[in-house]
């Protein structure tokens, strides 16, 4: 079953939006999203606070998570938020197959 964790990385002085652009910069990003069973591995910023960083990450499984929290890349984002000194509050989201048909007079495509 896929879910989605959403990660809200905080710092200060602009330390996390930094963390991001390195991690798109050095290439572990486009690593991470080539990984088997990642669906999703986006950055996002909240306008209410500047010194926040979201990142939503969807897997297809746990399994997948698991074997990318045991991969080196793993390794390499904990030396990174380290470096920028960056606290993590995290949320889990199940993916929700069977969502209403109700919902979709509310949605434009």
């Amino acid at each position: 079953m896929a879910f989605t964790v959403n990660i809200y990385y905080t710092g200060e002085g602009g330390s996390a939006r930094r963390f991001a652009e390195e991690m798109v910069e050095s290439g572990l990003v486009g690593q991470i999203r080539a990984k088997d069973g990642n669906e999703r591995y986006a950055y996002f910023f909240p306008m209410e606070d500047p010194e926040t960083v979201l990142l939503i990450d969807t897997w297809r499984d746990q399994e997948a998570l698991d074997a990318h929290h045991a991969s080196p890349i793993m390794g390499e984002i904990v030396k990174l938020r380290d470096k920028y000194g960056l606290h993590m509050r995290v949320e889990r989201y199940v993916t929700d197959e069977e969502a209403p048909g109700s919902d979709e007079r509310f949605i434009r495509r």
